[in-house]
């Protein structure tokens, strides 16, 4: 059954709730498993305008938690940087500081700066696959590859310090895992040049090149009192002008010794977004040469015996697209009694969701990767027009194609 055409199938309950009739409200999926991480959204429309979006998440829950507890302490470092491939280092930094808090162990002073370095060049490189992906869901694909191009310049670094450019396996329980290369703090200080000078350049080619500006400005805006009712975290809150950074507020490794400046903007659009990571990639870059210049000599890391004693700690840092978050518990041995993670995209999704209502279907893709998501790309989305009754699925490139031919003629 269905509801006749021109009847929104949904009623006020009050308190700004809406319930929505399981006739014209169906679920969608599975989602396949090949796809990469998965994400479901249904987006409910009135003509061209988005009314109300109904996240499903969970399609690639793969149970790191609770596989966690099945290994050492060690073993974890290369299980937990998994969750994600851009942040790799923020997760295993904030399980092994985490770990740390229970061993009672001082990390020497050498490995808290590397481990600023490394962290400071993730967020580089994250922040740049972001800009391109921006690019390519608005249409400007020459940006994609250009920002791209000059993003490995930061992961063949990465992979000249740690030995992997993505899974870094780097930090581990009591320091890093090896010591900082002969030389190559010379190459860092020449690739970070080139990035900020190609930097300044980004930032005149985002403000002055229409398709930039009419797909981001005025696009997907939050306001400060959404901020502070949804709680997000990283550059989706200090888009609004609320500074706050785990870096700053609650310092960990050697960022008490190389704060960064918080970077905030106002407009809370996808343009402020824009503006906001450009200048972070400028300030991560200052950290990074700056903590060079400290860097101080002895070890890398202590010796931490193979058993945790027994207790609770948690540890949060500010990973590229905000806080994550890491509690662990020991009962006393080689293995974790519990292991929780809250990452970004989690305190972020519910902020996402408000960013879509109010505008159309071709604002999805660009909004959408405003967030700045963990899952990758969006896998399908399943569509409802209350005014028609009428329920479809998009996929991912579809409606990208469609957002650039919808501003390409005009919106009707």
């Amino acid at each position: 059954m269905s509801e006749s055409p021109g009847q929104a199938p949904r009623k006020e309950l009050g308190a700004g709730l809406i319930q929505y009739s399981p006739e014209s409200v169906m679920p969608f999926g599975p989602v396949h498993p090949s796809l990469k991480e998965p994400e479901y959204f249904k987006l409910v429309l009135e003509g061209e305008k988005i009314v109300e979006v109904i996240p499903r998440i969970g399609y690639v829950h793969r149970g790191i938690e609770r596989a966690a507890q099945e290994r050492t302490w060690i073993k974890n470092v290369y299980l937990f940087e998994r969750i994600c491939g851009i942040c790799s280092f923020a997760h295993s930094l904030g399980y092994t500081h985490a770990v740390e808090g229970l061993t009672g162990f001082e990390v020497p002073r050498r490995a808290r700066y590397i481990r600023v370095i490394v962290a400071e060049l993730e967020r580089i490189h994250s922040h740049l696959l972001w800009l391109g992906l921006v690019g390519h869901w608005a249409g400007f694909d020459t940006l994609f590859m250009w920002v791209w191009k000059d993003r490995e310049k930061i992961l063949d670094l990465e992979e000249a310090i740690t030995g992997n450019r993505i899974h870094k396996s780097y930090s581990t329980i009591g320091g890093v895992r090896v010591d900082f290369p002969d030389g190559i703090a010379d190459r860092i200080r020449t690739d970070l040049g080139y990035i900020e000078k190609r930097v300044d350049y980004y930032e005149r080619l985002v403000e002055s090149e229409e398709t930039m500006s009419v797909r981001t400005k005025g696009v997907g805006r939050i306001t400060q009192e959404t901020a502070r009712r949804l709680c997000p975290v990283g550059p989706l809150l200090r888009c609004t002008g609320i500074a706050r950074d785990v870096r700053v507020e609650d310092p960990y490794a050697a960022y008490d010794e190389v704060p960064p400046r918080v970077q905030t903007s106002t407009d809370g659009d996808i343009a402020s977004l824009l503006r906001l990571r450009l200048n972070e990639v400028r300030e991560s870059c200052w950290v990074v040469k700056t903590a060079l210049e400290k860097l101080p000599p002895g070890p890398y890391k202590v010796s931490v015996p193979r058993a945790v004693p027994q207790g609770e700690s948690t540890f949060h840092v500010e990973a590229p697209r905000g806080e994550l978050l890491y509690y662990v518990k020991s009962k006393g041995g080689s293995s974790p009694e519990r292991v929780k993670v809250r990452a970004s995209t989690v305190a972020n999704i519910l902020t996402a969701t408000e960013m879509l209502k109010g505008y159309t279907l071709a604002d999805v893709p660009i909004v959408l990767t405003g967030m700045d998501p963990c899952f990758g790309c969006m896998d399908r989305v399943a569509v409802l027009d209350v005014d028609k009754s009428k329920e479809w699925s998009i996929s991912g490139e579809e409606l990208r194609d469609y957002g650039i031919e919808y501003y390409r003629r005009g919106p009707r």
